[in-house]
This record gives C-alpha cells, sequence and structure tokens, in this order.
C-alpha cells in the first residue's frame, strides 16, 4: 500500500553516530546543537529571525502573544486546517471568526476575511494548506488598510514559495511544524520566523519560563509568563543531519506534485486546485477535487494506493460552537477534495500507475 504520509529519515549510518555523540555528551537539553540547528534553519529560509521550538503549536501559541492577542479579541481563521492552527487561539482566550475558503483550493479567501473584520480583530492566520500558498498579496493589502497583523501557519508548506521569496520571508509572522510526518521531521518540532531581533528576543525568553539563557538564574528577573517550549539538542541533532538532505526531499515533493498537475489535467471526474499567481507549493499532500469521493477512495485503496481528506474541519468542533457560521465556500470544497500520495517515497513509476488509475475511472 503506497502510504499518503511517511517520515524520511536520513540513513542510518549517518543519524546514528551523531545521535549517540549528543546522547552521550552529558548535554541533551537545550544547547549548541539548538544553536546550529537555528543557523541553518535560517540560512534555508533565508530569514535571521527564527526560533526553534518543541512544536508547531508553542509556535502558534507564542505568535498569537507576540502579536498582542488577548482574551476577546477576535482572529479570523480557517477551518480547513489541522486542530493547532485554532485551538491555540482558544489558549490565548480569543474568539475565533471563521472566514469562508475559495472553493477552488480550499484556502482562505480574502474578501471574506475583509468583510469580517471589526475593532476586535487582532490578527489574520493564512493556513498554506497541503503546502499551498494563500494568495499573499491580496491579504498583505487588507492588513495595509485595516493594520491587523498576518500570521503564515506554514507546517505544510516548507519550501514553498510566493514570488521567488520563501514561506517564512513573506509576513509578519510564520510558524512550521516539524511533526513527525511533514518535510522534514524531527519528531517533533517547529519554528517561529518573526519580524525583529527584539520580537526574537522576546520569543526567545517566552519559549523557557520567561528567562534569560544569557544570563544565571541567580541574575534573571521573569517580568512575563513564559513556558517551557524549548527544542532539545537530540531533536535538534536530528533537525541538523536533516538539513543535508531537505533539497533533495523537498525536491521529490515539488517534482510528484508537478507531475500530476500537468498528467492530470482534464482527467474525467477530477478538478485539479487553482494556484494563485506568483505562488509555488510544496505538495505536502496532493490535492484535487474528485466526483463521487467515497468510490474514488474505495478504488485507490482497493489498488494499492491511500486516498483521504485527512483533515476533519475545525468548525465542527465542539468547543468553537458559539462561532460557527454559514461558509458556502468551505462546502463546496469539502464534499470533494481529497488527496494523493506525493511525497518522497512516491517513486516515478509509482506516480505513473498512480494517475493510470485515477484515469481508469472509479
Amino acid at each position: 500500500m503506497i502510504p499518503l504520509v511517511k517520515p524520511y529519515m536520513p540513513p542510518r549510518e549517518v543519524l546514528m553516530p551523531a545521535l549517540e555523540q549528543i546522547l552521550y555528551s552529558g548535554y541533551i537539553a537545550t544547547g549548541q546543537a539548538v544553536d546550529d540547528f537555528e543557523t541553518e534553519f535560517r540560512r534555508f529560509i533565508g530569514n535571521p529571525n527564527m526560533l526553534s521550538l518543541h512544536s508547531g503549536t508553542d509556535a502558534l501559541h507564542l505568535t498569537f502573544i507576540l502579536a498582542g492577542v488577548k482574551p476577546g479579541d477576535e482572529v479570523i481563521s480557517t477551518p480547513m486546517t489541522a486542530e493547532p492552527t485554532n485551538t491555540s487561539i482558544a489558549m490565548v482566550g480569543a474568539k475565533v471568526v471563521w472566514g469562508d475558503v475559495d472553493p477552488a483550493n480550499g484556502l482562505l479567501d480574502p474578501a471574506s476575511v475583509h468583510s469580517l473584520i471589526t475593532e476586535r480583530t487582532k490578527a489574520i492566520v493564512l493556513v498554506d494548506y497541503a503546502g499551498m500558498v494563500c494568495d499573499i498579496d491580496a491579504f498583505r493589502h487588507i492588513s495595509a488598510e485595516t493594520g491587523v497583523p498576518l500570521i503564515e501557519d506554514a507546517a505544510h508548506a516548507l519550501g514553498s514559495k510566493y514570488k521567488g521569496r520563501m514561506t517564512g520571508c513573506n509576513v509578519p509572522y510564520t510558524i512550521f511544524s516539524l511533526q513527525a510526518i511533514k518535510h522534514m521531521t524531527t519528531v517533533d518540532g517547529g519554528f517561529l520566523a518573526v519580524r525583529s531581533e527584539a520580537e526574537l528576543d522576546r520569543a526567545r525568553r517566552l519559549r523557557w519560563f520567561g528567562l534569560d539563557k544569557k544570563r544565571s538564574r541567580l541574575e534573571n528577573d521573569i517580568t512575563e509568563v513564559g513556558y517551557k517550549y524549548a527544542m532539545n539538542n537530540v531533536n535538534a541533532t536530528i533537525g541538523l543531519v536533516q538539513m543535508r538532505y531537505i533539497e533533495d526531499v523537498i525536491g521529490k515533493y515539488i517534482a510528484n506534485g508537478k507531475f500530476y498537475d500537468e498528467a492530470l489535467a482534464g482527467a474525467d471526474g477530477v478538478t485539479l486546485p487553482f494556484y494563485y499567481p506568483g505562488a509555488e507549493a510544496s505538495y505536502w499532500l496532493y490535492t484535487m477535487k474528485v466526483e463521487r469521493r467515497d468510490d474514488f477512495i474505495r478504488m485507490m485503496e482497493a489498488n494499492g494506493v491511500l486516498a483521504s481528506p485527512l483533515h476533519h474541519r475545525s468548525d465542527t468542533h465542539s468547543i468553537f460552537k458559539d462561532s460557527r457560521r454559514d461558509l458556502p465556500g468551505m462546502e463546496q470544497w469539502y464534499e470533494s477534495f481529497v488527496h494523493i500520495p506525493c511525497g518522497w517515497w512516491v517513486t516515478p513509476e509509482d506516480r505513473i500507475r498512480i494517475v493510470e488509475l485515477v484515469k481508469k475511472g472509479w
């Protein structure tokens, strides 16, 4: 069975010596390995103001704090995402306001967002779902007009670009996930990209109880509640080894995605997603709409290929019952979208067979 998601791990002969060295070094907490991993990741993204964290969810939580979101505020977000995007909003006591999505791709619709902004709106969350990039210019215009900051949840979108610039360099705040099955994994982990060195310093304190790790504990004075969100040297060591392979691994996702874009264009029963001008997807999942989705999934699985919509729409969870509203674009998108395998493990032979299965019909 060709899986829908699968973690990449570097060759044993490369990864295990590095792990053994750090495990028996006597220092496995946050230290030099974390610093070195941050340096490499910042270089890859092209943004010097980035901080590693224990998870992408931690990065989201700190982002809302840095953006000044407080209890009673409103944050416009999308239901087309994994749960932490929106449960993190609840963590700071704010209310989620659901923006509708573009039924052509499942991404947040700028016109819907613009219509929802009030004096209580403190942030707009863009989710680059499945590695597809939102209409960044449209949202920049909204942000400039209203003063509401943009937060880009790029948990699915490592290696994607907008108008030639890496995701992580295009809006005030961006988060990445290095969770088990993402483009790159450190088993668990995340990154936060911010606007300035001052915000980076504040985030660094927030990730470690509010303490300044540049000073001894005897010299510290906590002025703001912080958390235990720091990455450790073990996870960072995995990340450092992964960085040697990251361009090749992401390149395979992108090559497979572009192959599907070309090979499935015009296929009966299939509608391919619309990519915004200037957006370059990193295809964490290959996403399309199909007629009779349940039949399609059964056919694919009967032929050894997993297919699934994968994500439960966030606005249907009970904790968000007070925020529910009609979302016609979401209804249209959600009834027919599906994912097929697209990652580093999908061989050229696999992807040809997958296309043949789709074109054969169901």
